[in-house]
């Protein structure tokens, strides 16, 4: 155990916090300061394995939920007031600012989201028409602004998140899920001013978005990006690379700590540190230490849990949870999280105890419970 964990150290954050407050760990880490102890938050975790989230949704779809500013504060909130989080995420979906270009969207029961109109050829790119944030999901920026009041007397930060732009051409063009993205992989390959058109738009609308969610409250800011990981290396640094980064350019604006995350990226890593960002959140698909080597040190990490593992029995999970931390070596610049969302399979007294244990390990290594 390195002995940076447990350093107490004092940060100027330029995210607004309370001044009567320290500054929040989340803040610190996405600095690379030290903290008082790692900290966790976890992607999905206002979701499906809470019986408070199943409740509302009995009487609430998902779409409910998520365009009702007050119903989405309450969902965001939960797994904090439960858990003892380090952060709350906002309740949100990264595919509404597709519907708000003029994709009919749905979400089916048991498949997820469908795309009714996809985006397959230059005609289709064009028909897009990006519009103001604030009349594609005003909704979420009205919940951001709830939450932030909730959370303000807490001084727990707020994270506001979007999709990659590739990630939503995925999306666009699939029709929704897919396992194989031929589809969007054939339009990137073969017809490259649509491509380009395409990523052009998602780019901006991306950018705006994530500035408009800052300007309503959030103080760090996502960029999800789960399906680059089907993307060649040239291809991701000719085709992809600079799309993302005018996202986070201009995202830049807002002066917040930007988190920019994918899945399947182990091979990409130095080009997602290229494409910027404050923090790269890595998946499970390689070792934490590894993936901090090939960015460099001097950059923030968030990860890397196999979100599987919180299935499994606490004997077995907790160990999990301790080579993770043992692999950040109590370097400042470590945020715990998983590799990708919460299963809804999840027990919710394994993310209590999770929470708990990174840290009370942060501070000072635990015996085996």
């Amino acid at each position: 155990m390195s002995e940076q964990v447990g350093t107490r150290g004092v940060a100027q954050s330029e995210a607004p916090v309370r001044t009567d407050q320290p500054v929040p760990r989340l803040l610190q880490a996405c600095r690379r300061l030290p903290v008082d102890a790692t900290p966790v938050w976890l992607m999905r975790q206002a979701g499906r394995y809470l019986p408070a989230y199943r409740r509302l949704r009995e009487s609430h779809g998902f779409m409910r939920l998520m365009k009702t500013p007050e119903l989405a504060c309450e969902v965001t909130l939960q797994p904090v007031h439960d858990f003892g989080m380090d952060a709350a995420i906002i309740f949100a979906d990264i595919l509404t600012p597709l519907e708000g270009m003029g994709l009919d969207l749905e979400f089916v029961e048991g498949k997820g989201p469908v795309l009714h109109n996809p985006v397959r050829n230059a005609q289709d790119v064009e028909r897009l028409t990006p519009r103001p944030p604030e009349e594609m999901q005003g909704f979420t920026l009205d919940a951001l602004r709830l939450v932030r009041a909730e959370l303000a007397p807490l001084g727990i930060p707020l994270i506001g998140f979007a999709g990659a732009p590739f990630t939503l051409a995925a999306y666009a063009v699939e029709g929704g899920g897919s396992r194989n993205h031929l589809r969007v992989k054939g339009l990137m390959l073969s017809d490259r001013p649509a491509w380009h058109g395409l990523m052009s738009k998602l780019a901006d609308v991306v950018g705006a978005s994530l500035l408009a969610q800052a300007e309503a409250g959030a103080q760090v800011l996502q960029i999800f990006d789960s399906w680059v990981g089907q993307v060649a290396p040239d291809d991701y640094r000719d085709l992809v690379l600079p799309y993302t980064r005018r996202a986070i350019e201009m995202a830049r604006a807002a002066n917040v700590p930007i988190i920019h995350f994918g899945t399947g990226t182990s091979g990409l890593l130095p080009l997602l540190r290229e494409a910027g960002g404050d923090v790269i959140g890595v998946d499970w698909r390689i070792e934490l230490d590894d993936a901090w080597e090939r960015l460099g040190h001097d950059i923030a990490i968030q990860g890397n849990l196999d979100p599987a593992a919180l299935l499994a029995p606490w004997n077995e999970l907790q160990p999990r949870v301790r080579r993770v931390l043992e692999r950040a070596g109590g370097r400042p610049g470590h945020i715990f999280n998983l590799g990708h969302g919460v299963f809804p399979e999840t027990p919710p007294d394994n993310v209590r105890r999770l929470v708990d244990f990174v840290h009370a390990y942060s501070v000072s290594a635990p015996d085996d419970e």
